[in-house]
């Protein structure tokens, strides 16, 4: 079976971006433009893993990740944030929400697909 990834970019060209090379390595993808969409989807699309933007209109990855992290039915799911912060500080304070894994943009194409691999297979 196909191991099911939610990505939560309101960039559309981000999106398609990761969704495109996800899908190419054989993921099934669903997406998200916002926190609040991402909470709906995550309830009947059970994905193994969230790529979760931080900075994002309606909800922020912040956000979203409190709510995810807080409910028990969700607090189990791999969640890689990723964001432009790239100040020390900010990178603590990411990692602090209790997400598995911290990428940088602009996304390393050639890399992402091997931590996504190495956090779900």
């Amino acid at each position: 079976m196909k191991k099911k990834i939610l990505v939560v970019e309101d960039n559309e060209c981000n999106r398609r971006l990761v969704t495109d090379i996800l899908r190419h390595f054989g993921y099934t993808v669903a997406q998200a433009t916002d926190g609040s969409m991402a909470l709906k989807m995550v309830e009947k699309y059970c994905p193994d893993l969230i790529l979760m933007d931080m900075q994002m209109p309606v909800m922020d990855g912040f956000e979203a990740i409190k709510q995810l992290r807080n409910d028990e039915k969700t607090s189990g799911i791999k969640i890689i944030a990723v964001t432009s912060f790239a100040m020390a500080e900010e990178k603590e304070r990411i990692l602090a929400t209790g997400v598995d894994q911290y990428i940088a943009k602009p996304i390393d194409t050639r890399k992402l697909p091997k931590i996504v691999k190495k956090m779900i297979g």
